[in-house]
C-alpha cells in the first residue's frame, strides 16, 4: 500500500550534553511520550492526559563492557509521522490494517539507537546497535514503571522439577493482584494487563522477536514490572519423557550472540480507554517484520477436526475406533459433510520420535488417496524434537501425502536458540508450501506477519485442560481475548459437544465436557482470532445434530472486518465479524447470566437472513441445551442477546439480494 511519510523535524547534533528532554505525541494527540537522557535513558507515557508509565528506564549491556547508559551523548534525533496501511496476507481481524504512528529515532554517539513509536492505541520502542562485528548481549533493562499500584492480570511460570524457571509451555491461568504483590521471584510470561485509573488498560508484550530470547516480566515489590530473559543455552539434554523434548542443562553468562548491526524486539504497551478496544487491537502485528514469503497465494485459512482431546472415543460406528485407517476415513467423511476442509492426525499416527515409523493399522497411502478424492486435506502432528532431526525428509514425505499443514509440539522454551528454531521451521515449510502451527509455544509476537504460513499457535490454556482440571472456566475464556489474543492468534480448539454447568462440570478423560454452554463453545469460533480453527468435539455426536454442525462449519476463520460493539474484561464480549457480504455476531459471558442488546448499525442497508443459535431455556441446568431459529433482520435493528450462566450466542447474517 502507498506510504505517506511526513518528516516533522531533523536535528543533527555532535558533542552536545546528554542532559536533554524531549516529547512527541501519537497522531491523534492522546498518547504523549516524554524522553529524558541524563545519567539513564528514561521515558514516560501519558494517555488521555493520564500518566501511565513514569521514569521507566531502557538499557542494553554487551559483554565487552559497552553499555547504552555509559554515554548518552546524542548524535541525531529524527521525528516523523507515518500514514500507511498493511494488506494482511491472512486477515485475522481485518483485511486492511491502518498503520498510523509518530516515530522518534534517537542515535547516540556510541553506536546505539532507540526508536520509539506512538500509535493511537499504544506505544512501543526498540533498541538498535550499529556495529560491524557480531556481539554478545549480556543484559537488557526493560522497565515498565506504572503511575500507581494497579491491579494486574499476569500468568506466572511454575518451575518444573529438574529444570530451570525458563522452561514452560506458556499455558498458566491469569492471577489478579496489585503490582506491589508481584515480586522478583514471580516470573511471568507476556502479555500482562494492568488496570490503570479511569478504566484504562495497559497491556505489556513484545513484537518482532527474532534471534533473541523472549521477554518475561518480574515484579519489583513496587509499581514496576521489569524484563527478564532466558540466557543462551550452552548445553542441552533430553528429558526422556513420553513426549521427549530438549531442556537446558547449562546456560551462558549472556542472553544472545547476534549480529552487531540490527534492531531488537519491540517492547510494546497497548492502551485502551474502553475494554472493547483490546480484542481488536493489532499493534503487535503492525510492528512485526513484513512477510518473507514472496508468493503467499498457496496459504489458505481453514477449519479442521482434531481427535486427540476426545481420545478418539467414537460411537455408532461399525469399526473399532482408534489409530487406524477406518477411523480417519470417518473423520474425512465428517469433515466433508459439514464444510470443514481438513482433518488433523494428532499424536499417535507415528512413533513420536520417528515420523517414518507409521503406527500399525494406518495406511497413509490409502488415506492420502481417499482424502484427495473427497477434497479434504490431511494435517499432521509432529514432536518438535523429531521434526527438527528429520526436517527435510519429513517435509518431503508430507508433500507426497498431500499434507499442507502440520503442528509441531513440545518446545516449551523461548531462549535465542529456540526462537531461531521457529524461524528455521517456518522457512523450511514455506519452501514446501506447507502451513503450520506451534504447540508448547510462546506467544506469536507478530511472527504470523513475517511467516504467514505459520497461521497460529497455542500458548494458551485451552480446551484440553477440561480433560484433567477445572481451569478453563468461562471467566478465563473471557480474559483471553483481552490479554493473550492481543499478541496474536491462538489455537484454543473449542467445539465441545458435551457441556457442563458450574455445578455439573467434571473433568472426564475420553469423554471431556466444557465449562459453560454449547453456545459458549460455538461463539468461540467467532470471538477468538485463529485462521486455522480446530473442532475438538466428538463427530459421532455431531452427526446426531446436523443443523448445529452445519452452522458451525459455515463460520469462516479469517475476516474482512472486526467490530467489538461491547465488552468488559473477564465478564462478557460481543464480537461482530464480516466475511464477504455476510456477518457473524458471537457473544460470550462468564458464570453470570446476561441479557443485552446491540444495534446492527454496522450492516449495509438491506435485509439479512438470520440464523440464530442461542442458549436454550434450560441451559442454566443442562448446559447442552440450545435452540436454532431463522428470521429476517434489517440493518439498524436491535439484536437481543440473552445468555445463560457460562453462556454464549451466535447469529449468522446473510445478505439477501436487493
Amino acid at each position: 500500500m502507498k506510504k505517506l511519510l511526513c518528516f516533522i523535524s531533523l536535528i543533527f547534533v555532535l558533542g552536545v550534553s546528554a542532559q536533554t528532554k524531549r516529547q512527541f505525541k501519537s497522531p491523534d494527540g492522546q498518547i504523549r511520550v516524554t524522553i529524558e537522557t541524563g545519567k539513564n535513558f528514561l521515558y514516560s507515557v501519558y494517555f488521555h492526559n493520564q500518566p501511565i508509565l513514569l521514569s521507566s528506564s531502557i538499557d542494553l549491556q554487551l559483554t565487552n563492557g559497552m553499555k547504552l547508559s555509559n554515554d548518552l551523548m546524542i548524535r541525531k534525533v529524527s521525528l516523523k509521522q507515518v500514514s500507511d496501511s498493511i494488506l494482511a496476507v491472512v486477515p485475522e481481524k481485518r483485511k486492511i490494517i491502518p498503520d498510523i504512528y509518530t516515530e522518534m529515532t534517537i542515535q547516540f554517539r556510541q553506536r546505539f539507537s532507540i526508536v520509539l513509536r506512538a500509535y493511537n492505541d499504544g506505544f512501543a520502542y526498540r533498541l538498535e546497535t550499529h556495529l560491524t562485528d557480531s556481539l554478545y548481549v549480556e543484559d537488557e533493562k526493560a522497565v515498565f514503571r506504572f503511575a500507581g499500584n494497579y491491579p494486574t492480570y499476569y500468568p506466572e511460570v511454575q518451575k518444573r522439577p529438574d529444570m530451570d524457571i525458563f522452561h514452560t509451555s506458556f499455558e498458566e491461568p491469569y492471577q489478579l493482584k496489585t503490582l506491589d504483590s508481584i515480586s522478583s521471584t514471580n516470573l511471568c510470561f507476556t502479555p500482562i494487563m494492568v488496570n490503570c485509573d479511569n478504566g484504562i488498560k495497559a497491556l505489556v508484550t513484545e513484537s518482532d522477536l527474532e534471534d533473541y530470547p523472549g521477554m518475561f516480566l518480574r515484579g519489583t515489590n513496587g509499581n514496576a514490572l521489569e524484563g527478564s530473559f532466558a540466557p543462551y543455552p550452552l548445553e542441552e539434554a533430553n528429558n526422556g519423557g513420553l513426549y521427549p523434548e530438549k531442556y537446558v542443562s547449562k546456560r551462558a553468562p549472556y542472553l544472545a550472540h547476534t549480529k552487531g548491526n540490527r534492531g531488537y524486539p519491540w517492547r510494546v504497551v497497548a492502551l485502551s480507554l474502553h475494554d472493547r478496544e483490546l480484542p481488536s487491537n493489532d499493534i503487535v502485528y503492525r510492528l512485526a517484520s513484513p512477510s518473507r514469503v514472496k508468493d503467499p497465494s498457496w496459504i489458505h485459512p481453514g477449519k479442521g477436526t482434531d481427535e486427540w482431546i476426545i481420545g478418539i472415543n467414537l460411537f455408532n460406528v461399525p469399526f473399532k475406533a482408534g489409530l487406524n485407517t477406518a477411523t480417519y476415513k470417518y473423520y474425512i467423511d465428517f469433515a466433508k459433510k459439514f464444510g470443514f476442509d481438513r482433518i488433523m492426525m494428532d499424536a499417535g499416527w507415528s512413533d513420536y520420535n520417528d515420523l517414518f515409523a507409521i503406527t500399525p493399522g494406518i495406511n497413509m497411502e490409502e488415506l492420502s488417496a481417499y482424502a484427495k478424492s473427497q477434497g479434504i486435506k490431511l494435517s499432521m502432528w509432529t514432536l518438535a524434537l523429531a521434526l527438527d532431526r528429520q526436517l527435510d525428509s519429513a517435509l518431503d514425505q508430507f508433500s507426497r501425502w498431500g499434507v499442507d499443514f502440520i503442528m509441531t509440539d513440545f518446545i516449551d522454551r523461548d531462549d535465542q536458540k529456540t526462537v531461531n528454531f521457529y524461524y528455521r521451521i517456518a522457512e523450511a515449510c514455506a519452501k514446501k508450501h506447507i502451513m503450520l502451527m506451534y504447540h508448547g509455544a510462546y506467544k506469536p509476537a507478530g511472527f504470523e506477519r513475517t511467516y504467514p504460513n505459520a497461521l497460529t499457535r497455542e500458548s494458551v490454556l485451552g480446551s484440553e485442560y477440561n480433560i484433567w482440571s477445572d481451569k478453563a472456566t468461562p471467566q478465563h475464556d473471557l480474559l483471553l481475548p483481552f490479554i493473550r489474543m492481543v499478541s496474536g492468534p491462538m489455537d484454543y480448539e473449542p467445539g465441545f459437544l458435551e457441556n457442563g454447568t458450574q455445578k455439573t462440570f467434571r473433568p472426564v478423560e475420553m469423554k471431556p465436557m466444557s465449562q459453560g454452554t454449547r453456545c459458549h463453545q460455538l461463539a468461540m469460533f467467532v470471538t477468538y482470532d485463529n485462521p486455522m480453527e480446530f473442532f475438538s468435539g466428538n463427530p459421532s455426536q455431531g452427526l446426531l445434530e446436523p443443523a448445529f454442525m452445519n452452522l458451525l462449519g459455515s463460520i469462516p476463520s479469517a475476516w474482512d472486518q472486526t467490530i467489538i460493539p461491547d465488552a468488559k474484561v473477564g465478564e462478557f464480549l460481543i464480537t461482530a465479524r464480516k466475511k464477504g457480504n455476510d456477518w457473524f455476531v458471537g457473544a460470550l459471558t462468564n458464570w453470570a447470566p446476561r441479557d443485552t442488546t446491540i444495534r446492527l448499525d454496522f450492516l449495509v442497508p438491506g435485509e439479512y437472513a438470520a440464523t440464530i443459535c442461542e442458549d436454550g431455556v434450560n441451559a442454566d441446568r443442562w448446559a447442552s441445551d440450545y435452540s436454532i431459529t431463522e428470521k429476517t433482520i434489517r440493518n439498524g435493528d436491535l439484536l437481543r442477546i440473552k445468555m445463560a450462566p457460562g453462556g454464549g450466542y451466535l447469529v449468522r447474517l446473510r445478505k439477501k439480494a436487493d
